[in-house]
């Protein structure tokens, strides 16, 4: 059973919103200076590798990758790591009618003081998302 820490319910939070299309919910999980690295390094999202910092810049990459897509996000494992960062492995389906796709990551969730996310950083495989879209 997941412990209740200010990093799980912040994550919990991020899903719900991602799930529900609730774009202002989710930007209110997040801090001002937040970090969003997803995919970590570089993308075609992010060629810099740097990610979305500040909540403009997160806007902007719900608008990209979140907003047009109709996300089913499935935590199978959270691992708590005090009370300020928790590890997640798990599976997102995009379902965009004709076309499915099913990416396997883990995601590491950093919370402030006040338990507003400053740090998200998602690790899956991109080459492995694009074979999907291609085939």
């Amino acid at each position: 059973m997941d412990k209740n820490t200010p990093a799980i319910a912040a994550h919990k939070a991020s899903i719900a919103n991602s799930m529900a299309g609730n774009k202002a919910q989710w930007l209110e999980v997040f801090a001002d200076d937040a970090v969003v690295q997803d995919p970590v390094g570089p993308s075609p999202f992010d060629p810099e590798g740097e990610g979305f910092k500040g909540k403009q810049r997160i806007a902007e990459f719900w608008d990209m990758m979140i907003g047009p897509n109709n996300l089913t996000i499935v935590p199978h494992k959270r691992i708590a790591c005090g009370d300020n960062i928790v590890a997640v492995n798990m599976t997102v389906t995009n379902d965009m009618g004709e076309m499915k796709s099913v990416v396997e990551m883990v995601v590491i969730y950093e919370v402030n003081d006040v338990g507003k996310l400053s740090s998200l950083k998602a690790y899956w495989d991109l080459e492995a998302l694009m074979e999907q879209m291609a085939g």
